[in-house]
């Protein structure tokens, strides 16, 4: 996809302006909210909003609501990408190292949310998904969509208690939950030791940086954790990376859904993931998307999804 000259000109003029420039190299570290990028910047939200209002019209970056919050990023491809990495890759600014140490105390505090988060939810961790269908259910499906076995690495990425190691582990020759809470890793460690696992190492470790080899694990499992991300698909990048050719990623989230509670009570970045941005992130990772399956509650409540998604046999990966 090209553009015209007089495309090239308006698209230029939205990217010359030194908050807007700043805000597109904020956004090519991760997705934002309106509220986050004026924190940032140390500007009024309705001013950044002009701003951001400019550089979508342009195509330099994408808006989409969530719930009742706003986030914006930029595209993963197209005329206008390319136009701001190549702007990105000539800037030398101060101001745009003072915009990541900021960027970075907004994920430091993002970060110890969450920890407190889990932490004050630790104990009675399984006791609070009474929004959805039936664990029972979904622990049965999930079961069904990981296959029989015998896995001979299984990967749990955002392990909480512990729950996926210990229903799926037995199946496994060596098994890995990573968290970065250690007050859920605690949880887990007791869970694994109840249930007689011995082949099960438990680390504290980062979703979207788990330093583990690449192309050794036929089982990735993200277990609820992707509606807590600021960026769940490169979560899936990371776990696609790790899958031997043949191996399977398997996901349990949220449908879409309107529960704006569970942002502020729960700490739910994302209110459910939708289907079509699901199949997204797969594909960019270079998986293969199977069916999904929809688990729904008898009455109000969260529809639970499972996707899962191939690694081609063919496809050579190379290892981190």
């Amino acid at each position: 996809m090209t553009m015209s000259a007089d495309q090239a000109v308006d698209v230029l003029r939205a990217a010359g302006e030194p908050t807007r420039l700043r805000i597109l190299t904020l956004l090519a570290s991760e997705e934002l909210s309106v509220m986050e990028l004026a924190r940032i910047l140390e500007q009024s939200q309705p001013r950044v909003s002009r701003h951001l209002k400019l550089l979508t019209d342009a195509g330099l970056i994408e808006r989409f609501p969530d719930g009742a919050w706003v986030f914006y990023r930029l595209p993963v491809e197209g005329p206008g990408r390319r136009l701001t990495d190549a702007l990105l890759d000539l800037m030398d600014d101060p101001a745009a190292d003072r915009d990541l140490a900021a960027l970075e105390a907004v994920r430091d505090e993002r970060k110890r949310e969450a920890q407190a988060y889990f932490e004050r939810v630790a104990p009675r961790w399984d006791e609070m998904r009474s929004l959805y269908v039936a664990e029972s259910a979904v622990e049965a499906a999930v079961e069904r969509a990981a296959g029989p076995g015998p896995f001979e690495r299984l990967v749990d990425l955002g392990t909480g208690s512990g729950r996926m190691l210990t229903l799926l582990g037995k199946r496994a020759k060596v098994s890995i939950g990573l968290d970065l809470s250690q007050q859920m890793l605690n949880v887990a460690r007791s869970r694994v030791a109840e249930q007689g696992l011995p082949n099960v190492e438990l680390r504290h470790g980062d979703i979207f940086g788990t330093r583990l080899p690449g192309g050794t694990a036929d089982l990735v499992v993200a277990h609820q954790v992707l509606h807590y991300l600021s960026d769940p698909a490169a979560a899936v990048q990371e776990a696609a990376r790790l899958l031997m050719p043949g191996g399977r990623l398997l996901i349990v989230d949220f449908a879409p859904h309107d529960l704006e509670r569970l942002r502020t009570e729960h700490q739910h970045r994302r209110l459910g993931i939708a289907a079509e941005e699901m199949n997204v992130w797969l594909e960019q990772a270079g998986l293969t998307p199977e069916k999904p399956v929809y688990l729904k509650p008898d009455g109000e409540g969260l529809t639970v999804v499972i996707w899962t998604a191939r690694r081609s046999r063919d496809q050579a990966r190379a290892a981190a």
